[in-house]
């Protein structure tokens, strides 16, 4: 038999998880997280569920997801599926955007290069004219 454990404060929450309480409060109004009730005196009580939740989104954000991709994951997983089949997409399209970071970022590399080989220590000076080696196209 399991055995339910009480209800965490949402203080306790942030020291076991490492996220702020203010951002807690941001998940649970964005919906990411619910809390499961709340104390006398107000204070969020969260099951703890709440700990592995917390660490999907962290995990989920480095990998670079938007709270909203991450968002509709829970809400997958919150009707008793798992969302990997979508998770697998997101993942595939990030890695095309940074395929295609990379390809812009070659394209400025090799462009500031070529302004760096021709830099001229004293470039002339004339009163329209800031930067001579940025200003040539």
């Amino acid at each position: 038999m399991l055995v339910q454990e009480a209800p965490k404060l949402i203080g306790l929450v942030a020291k076991e998880s490492g996220v702020p309480i203010k951002t807690i409060r941001y998940y649970e109004e964005l919906g990411l997280l619910t809390a499961s009730g709340r104390t006398e005196g107000g204070f969020r009580l969260f099951d703890s569920e709440v700990l592995a939740r917390l660490s999907f989104i962290k995990r989920a954000q480095s990998l670079g997801l938007s709270l909203l991709e991450i968002k509709e994951f829970l809400d997958v997983h919150d009707e008793g599926d798992l969302p990997c089949e979508q998770i697998k997409v997101k993942l595939q399209d990030k890695v095309g955007a940074i395929d295609e970071q990379i390809q812009q970022l070659l394209i400025l590399r090799q462009e500031l290069s070529g302004l760096l080989s021709g830099w001229q220590m004293t470039p002339e000076q004339s009163e329209s004219t800031i930067c001579p080696i940025i200003e040539q196209s």
